[in-house]
């Protein structure tokens, strides 16, 4: 997915476009698109796919631990999905994403956060090493996003892409509480000062 360059991508099985590794034509700082364009690897577009690309790593890590079914293969399906939005952004005249996959990830939300008693105060990092590498996606699914809009800022960007990456976010923040209860960890949460305090009697 990420600084294909252009003799990889003109070749049609995945073989050949693995058959060699290094191609030094990266090595002015440039890159090529899926489409054939070359651009600076500090560009917008590239700190994009390479945040996708993290994000999609950092799932990866979290899916190497003993997670419930359910999440095993949902987590297992956003992973192809991140896929397919690394493509999407590598080839800019080309949209894979919906409205569907938004739907879809907000319908998990709604059915996994049902389950989940109200949060009364904000939650740290850590608990089980599962919530804590959860944690971790949550934060890079962030700037992931963060990226997203910085690159929309000048350019065109499949405006689902935004939506489905902004909901992933809050989708991994329930999934951490999910795997808290599954590994009977208590969530580990803020101290909030304003209620420690004691009253001022005058």
């Amino acid at each position: 997915m990420l600084n294909l360059e252009p003799d990889f991508i003109q070749e049609g099985a995945m073989g050949n476009r693995l058959s060699k590794i290094y191609t030094r034509t990266g090595d002015n700082g440039e890159t090529g698109l899926g489409d054939g364009t070359r651009i600076p690897k500090d560009h917008p577009r590239i700190e994009a796919i390479g945040d996708i690309d993290e994000l999609n790593c950092h799932l990866g890590v979290l899916l190497s631990t003993a997670l419930p079914g359910s999440l095993q293969r949902n987590l297992t399906e956003i992973q192809q999905k991140l896929f397919d939005i690394g493509a999407e952004l590598s080839m800019p005249d080309m949209q894979r994403l919906s409205a569907q996959e938004v739907q879809e990830l907000e319908a998990l939300l709604d059915d996994l956060n049902g389950a989940l008693p109200p949060l009364r105060e904000f939650i740290l990092p850590g608990g089980s090493q599962a919530t804590a590498f959860c944690h971790v996606a949550r934060a890079v699914c962030r700037r992931s996003e963060r990226r997203l809009v910085t690159l929309a800022a000048r350019e065109a960007v499949n405006l689902h892409v935004i939506r489905y990456i902004n909901r992933l976010s809050d989708l991994l923040f329930v999934v951490a509480r999910v795997l808290a209860r599954h590994t009977e960890n208590e969530e580990v949460q803020w101290r909030n000062p304003s209620r420690s305090r004691p009253e001022n009697p005058g």
